[in-house]
């Protein structure tokens, strides 16, 4: 049942990411993949300056930045 919900996490944080960065998602398998990607880099990063989220929305939130941080990026690098 953990996997499920982290697939679902990441779903969800890959599409928000997409939606506030592009303005639309990049397909489910993406989404997922991004927002498990997103996950690490944000619970990196919130770690860094001392922050750390509990619970769906925080873990929602924490991969969503994560994501964000992920496809700013992944755009500076097609440039």
């Amino acid at each position: 049942m953990d996997i499920l919900i982290f697939l679902i996490i990441g779903a969800i944080a890959g599409w928000l990411a997409g939606n506030l960065m592009k303005g639309r998602g990049a397909g489910l398998m993406r989404n997922i993949i991004i927002g498990i990607i997103g996950a690490f880099i944000g619970g990196f990063v919130f770690s860094l300056i001392g922050l750390s989220a509990t619970g769906l929305i925080g873990y929602i939130i924490t991969a969503t930045a994560g994501a964000a941080i992920l496809l700013w990026l992944i755009g500076l690098l097609k440039r």
